[in-house]
């Protein structure tokens, strides 16, 4: 049980001064969802990634998106065998526990097109036929500041499958003296340790399906997406896969504090993260330099909080 505490650890003997962005993602791959850092170069997010991946003890690929990449690339496609007369498939990146999808704005649309069934229903079609892809199975992408040479705006509908987007930022000053004395003579993520199998990460998520939610915490949930929906400063508010990307990180944070029951403060630490990059702005309030996670504070202290029962 303890085995995802040690996990932590150890991703933070790579990732300095980041504690807070870990645990984020690990609650993320705990609520079977997709992250999506969205920070500038250099700052370590593919890293972070890796030091999952290695922890963790999960299957791996990964995907440098350029404009080159195709969606055949990603997702596979059949090939003809002359000899024995059959079409045979051939596996794209998507194959694996935790795919690492690498400045994934930089790719065409057609090519970002190619995650949309994987990443909601943990599936892939080619020619019509229907391949699963393996369990546990995570999308851990990065992107680039939009703005920066050769990126692109990701469609609302993929944004929508990103159980958050996280900032990682520049490290603290003490953080980054640590970084560099780390890496004078070796890479610390050649140094950690595999802590946990994938047979115990799939038990864990199975144990935080298991957290009860109250009718009460599932009504507050709600009132936060009508609020969004209702708005006239919002263009496009949170849907109901937004509303239970919510619910399931907050059972992956009430597990994670050893509880088995959701309290509202389980959703004030996360509903910033699974919400932020869903909400579109109006034109209006974008000429109004409205922030989303002001407009966000503000909808939150207009509903009052649920009475904590279980």
């Amino acid at each position: 049980m303890e085995n995802y505490k040690k996990a932590i650890s150890e991703i933070q003997k790579v990732i300095i001064g980041k504690d807070e962005i870990i645990e984020k993602i690990f609650l993320s791959i705990l609520s079977k969802g997709h992250i999506l850092l969205d920070d500038i170069p250099g700052v370590g997010k593919t890293t972070l990634a890796l030091a999952f991946r290695k922890v963790l003890g999960l299957d791996y690929k990964r995907i440098q998106f350029t404009p080159d990449v195709v969606p055949s690339d990603v997702i596979g496609y059949t090939v003809y065998h002359k000899d024995t007369g059959e079409f045979a498939f051939q596996p794209g990146a998507v194959m694996c526990n935790l795919l690492l999808a690498d400045e994934i704005n930089r790719a065409l649309s057609r090519t970002q097109a190619a995650l949309l069934e994987v990443m909601e229903e943990r599936q892939i079609t080619v020619d019509g036929v229907t391949h699963p892809v393996p369990s546990p199975f995570i999308v851990f992408a990065t992107q680039n500041p939009i703005g920066s040479v050769g990126t692109q705006l990701l469609p609302q509908s993929q944004l929508d499958r990103f159980l958050v987007c996280l900032h990682m930022g520049y490290p603290d000053f003490q953080s980054q003296v640590n970084i560099l004395r780390d890496r004078q003579t070796s890479n610390p993520l050649d140094e950690i340790q595999q802590i946990m199998t994938v047979e115990e990460l799939l038990s864990l998520q199975a144990s935080v399906r298991q957290v009860f939610v109250s009718d009460s915490i599932l009504e507050y949930i709600t009132h936060l997406c009508e609020k969004t929906r209702n708005d006239e400063r919002i263009a496009l508010g949170i849907s109901p896969r937004g509303a239970l990307a919510l619910n399931n990180i907050a059972k992956a944070n009430a597990f994670y504090q050893g509880r088995d029951y959701v309290i509202p403060e389980d959703i004030l630490t996360l509903v910033n993260d699974v919400f932020s990059h869903r909400i579109i702005l109006s034109s209006k309030a974008r000429l109004d330099h409205i922030e989303i996670d002001a407009l966000l504070a503000e909808i939150l202290s207009s509903i009052p909080l649920p009475a904590q029962k279980h």
